[in-house]
């Protein structure tokens, strides 16, 4: 009974992440690989940048109490466009970017102080937020559309035409070795035009296949030593065949999307920008105070602030962080589409919002990880690709993600049902 309750608890950990692999799978078939291409896995990756980016956010306000915020997709438009009429009058980019982050950050501190001090409902006060700042991008770009034209910018954000990192571990000598070995093998390469190429003259970024490499061996000693860690310090350990088979997952897909991106371009800085603000919020939710006093004002606030925390503090700041990632993605979304008009944004809060329950984020609030927001968001991004690459509808599109959306919260409230029942059993 032991085992298979662990067994049971595994596959409930990791039942989402089944559900991508399954949906990949699906769409693969439905399109005749197409899904996996080399340039449409790029794609994904430069299409979802703000998914990534705005459900970071968007679930440090669930943690604390299964708070939303509706206002992040206006505040993308609004900081993306400042920025964009800054560039425009010929400001350097720099300065623009700084003052695009400046921006999103009054931003969450003002609403912050609305729901914190204030104690305006969460919901109420970023609905106004969503309003207002859809309104002054209006005001700000006068109706218009403003081109981005700084090649440095969208390079540097992931909108240009150079927009990945240089292969500057290159070695014809390797490259010349491998390619032999290949030929050996039975292995051909071929140009655009089908013809049969030597593995010099194919296009394929090595930096992006070592970088892949060298995830792969940190992830594996990473694991290994926090396991160990982890049993020094008498926690509850998963099954070491679950460890291993989650490992060896995550490995392989790894490597698997190294290999795509190197035969595309390379790594788009995209990413890069994707990497870092999950790394940094997946250290602050795990390992600072901060990170913890969310999930606490989650679990009860009232719990929580009699023991001293200041709970006020905790939610303005979740609001704060909110807003700054979202003057981030303003920046990634200017980028992306070499420029800013006023009806941009419009819907990347239900996108966050809905990354966040599908990777596991409870709508009661003291639960979610920055895990969960990867695989949720890189769900939404698989079905927005593979719908579309189908020819299916807008609408029908829509209807969809409704449906995702409703069934994940719908296994989130049935699971809280099953506890309480268990419990008074």
């Amino acid at each position: 009974m032991g085992s298979t309750g662990k067994l049971t608890g595994v596959l409930k950990k990791y039942t989402m992440l089944l559900a991508l692999v399954v949906v990949v799978i699906f769409f693969f078939f439905a399109t005749d690989g197409v899904t996996l291409n080399p340039k449409n896995i790029n794609n994904l990756i430069a299409q979802n940048a703000y998914v990534f980016v705005l459900a970071t956010g968007m679930l440090l306000c669930i943690l604390t109490g299964g708070n939303i915020d509706l206002a992040v997709g206006s505040v993308v438009c609004f900081a993306g466009g400042v920025g964009a009429v800054m560039m425009d009058k010929n400001i350097p980019w720099p300065v623009a970017t700084v003052v695009m982050l400046v921006i999103g950050l009054l931003i969450g501190m003002w609403q912050g102080f609305w729901i914190a001090y204030i104690k305006v409902p969460p919901f109420i006060a970023t609905l106004a937020g969503m309003l207002a700042f859809r309104g002054l991008s209006n005001v700000v770009m006068g109706g218009y559309q403003y081109t981005v034209d700084d090649h440095t910018f969208l390079n540097v954000f992931g909108g240009g035409a150079d927009c990945y990192i240089p292969d500057f571990l290159r070695n014809e000598g390797i490259v010349t070795a491998v390619g032999k070995t290949l030929n050996g093998w039975g292995i051909q390469f071929h140009d655009v035009e089908g013809n049969v190429v030597s593995l010099n003259e194919y296009t394929f970024n090595w930096t992006c296949l070592y970088v892949g490499i060298l995830f792969v061996i940190g992830f594996v000693i990473f694991t290994i030593v926090n396991r160990g860690l982890l049993k020094k310090n008498g926690y509850t350990l998963d099954p070491v065949i679950a460890v291993i088979i989650k490992t060896v997952l995550i490995c392989g897909v790894a490597l698997w999307i190294a290999f795509k991106l190197a035969s595309y371009k390379g790594i788009p800085t995209a990413l890069i920008w994707i990497i870092a603000v999950l790394a940094i919020f997946s250290y602050i939710t795990k390992k600072t105070t901060l990170g913890r006093n969310f999930y606490a004002v989650g679990g009860s606030e009232k719990a929580t602030r009699l023991s001293g925390i200041n709970t006020n503090r905790v939610m303005f700041l979740a609001y704060t962080l909110m807003g700054f990632l979202a003057g981030f993605a303003g920046i990634l979304n200017i980028a992306r589409y070499v420029g800013a008009q006023p009806t941009y944004g419009q819907g990347y809060e239900m996108d966050a919002i809905a990354a966040c329950f599908i990777g596991g984020a409870s709508a009661y609030g003291g639960t979610g990880t920055i895990g969960g927001v990867i695989i949720g968001a890189a769900l939404m991004g698989v079905i927005n690709q593979g719908m579309s690459i189908m020819g299916t509808s807008a609408n029908m599109q829509v209807v969809v993600k409704g449906l995702v959306l409703l069934i994940a919260v719908f296994f989130d409230v049935m699971s809280k049902v099953f506890k309480k029942g268990g419990s008074k059993a």
